[in-house]
């Protein structure tokens, strides 16, 4: 596949970032290549627009993810849910779940499997909140909206709870694998850190104090430890471009890397020394290794693919082979299933769709 580098544009979808691409017609690509050994019975999911953040319920048969489709709506990301197919025969429907107003993002199933928790920007606004300039700016960014909060939602779009109440950013929400926990993003201190808090939005304690942004973190599936993507700025240069841009409500994704901790924020340590975006981190089932996205092969910052690398940073394997755009990996609670972003098989649009598959060791 030949890519118009000049035509790549990275969006922040809320808890992830990831590229449109604007691509030049193009023969459909495979579902799956020779060398991804680990996927197995591919299936494509969705159709048209952009998909991503699919994630798992607790019960290893529903999943929630974020959609948005500019031809045709809705304009900016809204969350929706669906049941998987258990055949395939069956087709996968899904419904919206969220307000439709606002931006969203971030959904996550509740264990009792009757709400969800997602963060929205609809208490500010009805309409889509403004993306930055990027021209003007002249760097690649996004934005972290101080009118996000987190809320829990029931399946008929009723919003049950907020559980968020803070001036500033707050989203990034995903549950632990006992349900008891939430850990998410915030900037209430003025950074943007990491908190825990309890399922009903109760015992709020920050786990993260270094300045640079700490996000998309997730549970260990024995509940042990966390994995989260950070920005860390060393030289005065570096500190002050990200401060400049905090203030007004914008960080650059482009220098991340994956740090590994206890669930409670203790020993955290630096997982890839990679170079470039390494994000959208998730455990393997048996929580001895992370499965996440970076672009540290590319020069230019692009493709992305999946990689899987020990919690020592050892043992770094590729298990993707996309030219184009593999991301957003998670696997399910019992370990047999694994699902993922991609714009794979778009026909040389600029679609990303969820695709799902049997894991593999």
């Amino acid at each position: 596949m030949n890519i118009n580098i000049a035509s790549v544009r990275i969006i922040f979808t809320g808890c992830f970032l990831f590229p449109c691409m604007l691509l030049k017609a193009q023969e459909q690509k495979p579902l799956t290549y020779p060398d991804e050994k680990h996927f197995k019975n591919m299936r494509q999911l969705t159709f048209g627009g952009d998909n991503a953040e699919a994630y798992f319920g607790f019960d290893n048969e529903h999943i929630t993810f974020q959609h948005r489709n500019l031809n045709g709506g809705p304009m900016c990301d809204q969350i929706y849910y669906g049941k998987l197919p258990a055949s395939d025969k069956e087709k996968f429907d899904y419904k919206l779940v969220s307000t439709g107003k606002g931006r969203t993002t971030c959904a996550y199933l509740m264990p009792d499997h009757k709400h969800f928790l997602y963060a929205s920007t609809h208490l500010a606004a009805d309409t889509c909140p403004p993306e930055p300039d990027r021209k003007v700016i002249k760097k690649y960014v996004w934005p972290v909206y101080d009118s996000y909060d987190i809320f829990v939602a029931d399946f008929k779009g009723n919003i049950t709870k907020r559980l968020t109440n803070t001036p500033g950013y707050d989203a990034e929400g995903t549950i632990s694998p006992n349900g008891d926990k939430i850990i998410f993003t915030s900037s209430r201190n003025g950074d943007i850190d990491l908190y825990t808090m309890d399922i009903d939005g109760s015992n709020v304690k920050q786990i993260t104090n270094t300045l640079g942004y700490d996000g998309g973190a997730c549970f260990s599936p024995d509940g042990k430890k966390i994995v989260w993507r950070a920005s860390r700025p060393q030289t005065p240069e570096e500190v002050k471009e990200y401060k400049d841009l905090l203030a007004i409500g914008l960080v650059m994704p482009t220098h991340m890397e994956l740090f590994v901790a206890n669930a409670d924020g203790t020993d955290a340590h630096q997982v890839t020394h990679l170079g470039k975006a390494n994000w959208a981190p998730a455990f393997t089932p048996d929580s001895k290794r992370i499965v996440f996205a970076s672009d540290y092969e590319y020069e230019r910052g692009f493709p992305f693919n999946l990689y899987l690398v020990n919690l020592d940073g050892s043992g770094l394997e590729r298990i993707s082979h996309d030219d184009g755009f593999d991301a957003f990996p998670m696997f399910s609670p019992d370990g047999k299933k694994f699902i993922f972003s991609s714009t794979r098989n778009n026909g040389g649009t600029h679609d990303t769709n969820v695709f799902i598959c049997d894991w593999v060791d």
